[in-house]
């Protein structure tokens, strides 16, 4: 559960890491990201990567790297094979690192493609979610809440969020975050 303090460690955390890829490099640049994207599709708790690729006369790729909490992003920080992939990695590249971590939802409200990776407002990103979250539960409960009434009701609760957190990451806010593009705009 999330406090006042901040967002609770079983949330999902989202790594954003930034790296300047050395003019002429991004072939094998690319060949590496593969392979690490390959590692990190193994990991615990790993949800997804997305790597956001330089506008043309750029250099600066970032890869987005999603956990289903900060256990699992914190393993993978600290994992000898994360080391590994740096190291073959770092010739290629030109610079320090940016990184940082993003916790909880907020990922889902980041545009796609966008280089600088802005957050709304988090008002806005709770009308939004509310919005998205009230009438998908509603159908869930309406379409399979009669077959499971039998069912005691935290078994019951349970099932339904396993349909319904699927279908919001992977359907429901990314249409909505696009329908709601402009009015989410930082």
């Amino acid at each position: 559960m999330t406090g006042a303090s901040g967002p609770s460690t079983r949330d999902p955390v989202t790594l954003v890491v930034r790296r300047r890829v050395l003019p002429g490099q991004e072939a094998a640049f690319e060949t590496l990201v593969g392979g690490i994207q390959s590692t990190l599709a193994r990991w615990p708790g790993h949800l997804g990567t997305g790597v956001v690729r330089p506008v043309p006369g750029q250099h600066e790729y970032t890869m987005v790297v999603r956990f289903g909490d900060a256990a699992n992003a914190a393993s993978w920080e600290d994992s000898p094979e994360r080391a590994k992939w740096i190291a073959r990695v770092a010739p290629l590249l030109g610079g320090e690192a940016e990184m940082e971590q993003q916790p909880g939802l907020e990922f889902w409200f980041t545009p796609p493609g966008s280089p600088s990776l802005a957050q709304p407002r988090r008002w806005k990103m709770m009308v939004v979610t509310l919005l998205a979250l009230y009438p998908t539960s509603l159908l869930i409960a309406l379409l399979v809440g009669p077959a499971l009434a039998h069912l005691p009701l935290p078994l019951r609760s349970f099932l339904q969020v396993l349909l319904i957190v699927p279908l919001m990451t992977y359907a429901v806010m990314p249409v909505a975050t696009r329908g709601f593009r402009r009015w989410l705009r930082p």
